[in-house]
């Protein structure tokens, strides 16, 4: 029995101390880090990534300490990457990487001061905003246009007969409708306007037939009844409005998302990483952050470091061939 008492006390005593160290490992993570943390979001303030970024920052403030948000946009993002890209590898410097930045932007300009597959050590990617295939309402009931199966018969019927307007050659909006044009074996003839505003007024006026819009911006028009859903352009519907098709309904593996996430710069050691990942997951699984990124008709998307990093190889290869198709170059 005198053994057996000292066995299970001895025991008892290594448990307590197995305890007592993952209690303090506990209580080391959930301790702020030692200095603020730079977010670099290599757009202009009070945009969408904007604003999804710097409600991480507030909620991850307990975990992480102060995160402070650095606007640095110019040359379509590739500024403040660029920034991420070269500042220390520590983890105290992070960035948001985009799909123009790290998908689009490679292929579409003839020279940037970064490798997109090399220079940064993905986080998590943070979110997925759906974009959608709108018409002018009049010219849909005009050409009898009720769903995506007839734009595309009406398309095949009378090449070269629709317009498509976007923001711009080689914007979000431009390549979605050369991978549909693509997919669906059509040709539309492409109207580029100086910007996604200019673009929107263009199609509510009828000055052209249909574009891909961000699914936030057009959402009011749709509503209004002066703009015509087909279809949303990621691989399920959208919760926000579940009634528009998903465009992989009719035409199998579409899928174009616009989606941002966090980057640290290359060789930022794996530990300061998972901390990072660990704190920002929580973050984007958190009720309120869902509630507020819905009011952009943002869904957040957590994933590991590795999903990340192989989502953005993928699009990277996806986009090369589009951009380079479409002919679309920035000097």
């Amino acid at each position: 029995m005198r053994s057996v008492y000292f066995f299970t006390k001895r025991s008892w005593l290594h448990a307590a101390i197995a305890v007592l160290a993952l209690s303090s490992i506990h209580t080391a993570h959930a301790q702020p880090l030692d200095k603020p943390i730079r977010l670099v979001v290599p757009y202009a303030p009070g945009g969408p990534i904007d604003v999804t970024a710097r409600a991480l920052a507030e909620r991850v403030k307990d975990s992480l300490g102060v995160v402070i948000i650095d606007n640095k946009p110019g040359a379509g993002g590739n500024l403040g990457v660029d920034l991420v890209a070269k500042a220390p590898a520590d983890g105290y410097t992070i960035g948001i990487a985009a799909v123009a930045t790290h998908a689009i932007n490679p292929w579409l300009f003839s020279k940037i001061p970064f490798n997109a597959a090399t220079d940064f050590a993905p986080i998590t990617q943070m979110v997925r905003v759906p974009n959608v295939l709108v018409m002018n309402a009049d010219t849909a009931q005009r050409l009898k246009i009720n769903t995506l199966s007839d734009l595309i018969a009406y398309g095949k019927a009378n090449p070269g007969k629709l317009n498509i307007g976007s923001g711009g050659n080689g914007s979000a909006g431009h390549l979605a409708a050369e991978i549909f044009k693509r997919d669906a074996g059509i040709f539309a003839v492409h109207i580029p306007f100086n910007g996604g505003n200019p673009a929107q007024l263009a199609l509510l006026s009828g000055q052209v037939d249909f574009n891909f819009d961000n699914l936030a911006t057009a959402a009011p028009n749709i509503k209004a009844g002066k703009l015509k859903a087909l279809a949303v352009t990621t691989a399920q519907r959208a919760s926000a409005l579940p009634d528009i098709p998903a465009m992989a309904e009719t035409l199998k593996g579409f899928e174009v998302d616009t989606w941002w996430g966090l980057v640290a710069p290359a060789n930022t050691p794996p530990a300061m990483v998972s901390r990072l990942h660990q704190a920002f997951s929580a973050a984007l699984a958190a009720p309120e952050t869902k509630a507020r990124f819905g009011m952009l008709m943002a869904e957040p998307v957590s994933s590991t470091p590795d999903q990340f990093a192989a989502f953005m190889k993928r699009e990277l290869t996806k986009y090369e061939p589009v951009v380079k198709a479409s002919g679309a170059k920035v000097d």
